[in-house]
């Protein structure tokens, strides 16, 4: 929904909270670190956000965003642009096991869409996701991403026109 004091767009979950994307700080990062799916969902993503968090540190790929439901951290999603490709990707989103059900996801990955999409440099934006992660395809092709026919690894590709 487009906020009418400033024209910015308004991401709130299920429960009305807003869901914003904060970069890390040093008063967030530990609450991203923590931040753990459930259990059934480790064999799609990593078991804490600490993991991608070095990633991003470490790999000089991917930029890692807190997703914040009202002040509550509540997730980790990183995104980065692949020069040779020429795609904006997402990656390693995760939302708390204790905040799942709540469209926190939902909001996180519509929010990221639309500040990849406000990029001059955007295109298109990529994700992949495992085959047999069935919400996770439910939700991207919900939002309007589509199998590219590609994989990355054992995950399928899906594309979305910024």
């Amino acid at each position: 929904m487009v906020n009418g004091k400033r024209g910015t767009v308004d991401f709130t979950d299920g429960q009305g909270r807003h869901v914003v994307l904060d970069e890390i700080t040093d008063g967030n990062w530990r609450a991203v670190a923590d931040v753990a799916p459930a259990d059934d969902q480790r064999r799609f993503v990593a078991a804490l956000g600490a993991r991608y968090l070095l990633l991003s540190m470490r790999g000089g790929v991917w930029n890692s965003l807190a997703i914040r439901a009202g002040d509550t951290v509540v997730g980790h999603v990183m995104w980065a642009y692949d020069e040779e490709g020429g795609a904006h990707w997402i990656g390693g989103m995760i939302v708390d096991a204790a905040e799942q059900g709540r469209g926190v996801g939902r909001a996180a990955m519509r929010a990221l869409t639309v500040r990849l999409a406000a990029l001059p440099a955007c295109r298109e934006i990529r994700l992949s996701y495992h085959p047999d992660n069935a919400p996770a395809a439910r939700l991207y092709a919900e939002l309007g991403f589509a199998p590219t026919g590609d994989f990355e690894d054992e995950e399928v590709v899906a594309s979305l026109a910024a």
